[in-house]
């Protein structure tokens, strides 16, 4: 039997469909079996399709909460030391990935990760930024700052890890 798409391979594999004979170069595999091209009509899951309208949410939402938290996180910036740092980093990271999952209707994927990682990323900047318009010593405030930098780590990647 040769390939329906490549006449010069010989193949003893046909679509689980319409029993074309396909070589291993034209296989699909699915979830019921292996598929012709044609038959496979491999479309995502509906958790990882998502259009152009939910991005603009989900990134409206990052800014909105990674503006919203990094204020808070600035006005009640009583965390010193690694202890407080990863809690707080929890906190952020989690608020800004749940906000972001509930702004793209509990989608996930790559592109909202990365999202949800731009509004951690924007609170800390914020959180900075007051704390940098309030204090003369910049570059001390900022060596001093190791919890800060671990909890936006920390957030960074939970933030990622809620819309995996």
């Amino acid at each position: 039997m040769q390939c329906a798409r490549h006449p010069d391979v010989e193949t003893e594999l046909a679509c689980g469909r319409c029993e074309t004979p396909i070589c291993p170069k034209c296989l699909v595999y699915t979830p019921v079996g292996t598929r012709c091209p044609d038959c496979a009509r491999a479309n995502r899951l509906p958790t990882y399709n998502i259009p152009t309208q939910t991005f603009i949410r989900a990134g409206a939402a990052a800014l909105t909460a990674g503006l919203a938290i990094g204020f808070a996180w600035a006005f009640f910036n009583v965390v010193t030391g690694f202890f407080w740092g990863v809690p707080v980093g929890i906190g952020v990271g989690y608020a800004v990935g749940e906000l972001v999952s509930v702004a793209s209707n509990r989608k996930a994927g790559p592109p909202l990760q990365a999202i949800a990682v731009a509004g951690v990323v924007i609170a800390f900047l914020v959180r900075l930024g007051f704390l940098f318009a309030f204090d003369d010593w910049v570059f001390e405030t900022l060596r001093l700052d190791y919890a800060g930098f671990i909890a936006g780590g920390v957030g960074v990647f939970v933030a990622a890890g809620r819309l995996r």
